[in-house]
């Protein structure tokens, strides 16, 4: 959700330059099922425009009439969906609208939290009855202690808001990809990767006469040998998939992030060469410890009859996110709960 955010403040920058107001639109609770869960946001701008969105399509279209009064009034209010005609979801949505419009205070301490990869917060406050309420809206921190408004004419009134519902939801960094590597294959993988809002980082040694252009959706190119890469960026909310496709480099550089905390890593090829490898691997650094090994998923990707690059991109982006997400990969038919937790 951060990355669909961090879409949202870039719309509105570049809308608000033209003069254009912008309302945005909350999924702050939820009775039911329903195509995405709260905290899942879109804006509206007055030329009628969208960006984002809050679940298949339908609702949108009410959103959209709903958001007509917030630009007139310029007060937040409480818009409820039922979907179990029109979604077949057989869930109700609790929608808060509410005038956007972020000082520019707002506007640094995001772009500075995201380039920092920070977490940041933001709460709602809001009632499960239609209806406008000037003590509705949302708030954001970047350190949990000072609060800012989604819209610079509003203001925290915590004694009026005490009687309101609230919604908190806590934003992590985009995850990230490192893609070790500059292959086809790595290229089609930049681009789907970036398409689920990860930021991609691209490694591949000193000698690559290749550019950031070369890997539509990548955030950076590194051209490092393996003895001089620094990882000290590397974290939980990082997976790395090591595609050289030359066995020695891909040694090579899985030592370079033996001390890494990736919550991924995979390597491309048969079961025999992740074998051969961790043996190796383990042949330089005996001192590995089980858990890091145990992160290391070779042959890469979910099994799903993947042929094409395209496909090989999507498998393994699609094991990344069950690994990640700690999900046993199944058809979605047999699970007997709700899809989300």
């Amino acid at each position: 959700m951060t990355f669909e955010f961090k879409n949202i403040i870039t719309s509105f920058q570049k809308a608000n330059k033209e003069g254009l107001k912008a309302v945005v639109a909350t999924l702050v609770a939820l009775n039911g099922s329903s195509y995405r869960k709260p905290g899942v946001r879109m804006l509206i701008f007055e030329d009628n425009t969208m960006v984002g969105a809050v679940s298949g399509g339908c609702v949108e279209k009410e959103i959209l009439r709903q958001a007509a009064s917030v630009f007139k009034t310029g007060e937040a209010k409480i818009m409820t969906y039922d979907g179990r005609y029109r979604l077949g979801c057989e869930g109700t949505l609790f929608i808060l609208i509410e005038p956007f419009n972020p000082n520019d205070e707002f506007i640094t301490a995001f772009e500075k939290s995201v380039e920092e990869r920070k977490s940041f917060q933001i709460k709602s406050f809001y009632t499960k009855e239609e209806g406008v309420n000037k003590h509705f809206g949302s708030y954001i921190s970047f350190d949990n202690k000072q609060w800012m408004a989604f819209s610079k004419t509003s203001k925290i009134e915590e004694k009026e808001q005490t009687a309101l519902l609230l919604f908190e939801q806590n934003l992590k960094p985009c995850f990230r990809l490192v893609i070790v590597g500059a292959e086809h294959d790595a290229v089609q993988l930049s681009l789907f990767a970036s398409q689920l809002g990860w930021e991609v980082v691209i490694i591949s040694s000193a000698a690559n006469q290749q550019t950031i252009k070369d890997f539509p959706g990548a955030k950076e190119l590194i051209l490092k040998d393996p003895n001089l890469l620094k990882i000290n960026w590397v974290n939980q909310q990082t997976a790395i998939v090591f595609m050289t496709h030359s066995y020695a480099k891909d040694l090579q550089y899985l030592l370079a992030f033996k001390e890494s905390t990736a919550s991924y890593m995979g390597l491309l090829g048969p079961f025999n060469r992740r074998e051969k490898m961790i043996n190796d691997f383990i042949e330089h650094y005996p001192e590995v410890e089980t858990a890091f090994l145990d992160k290391i998923y070779g042959p890469t990707g979910l099994n799903i009859g993947a042929e094409t690059a395209q496909e090989i991109a999507i498998s393994i982006c699609a094991e990344i996110l069950s690994v990640t997400r700690e999900q046993k990969p199944d058809f979605l038919k047999n699970k007997l709960t709700a899809i989300h937790s």
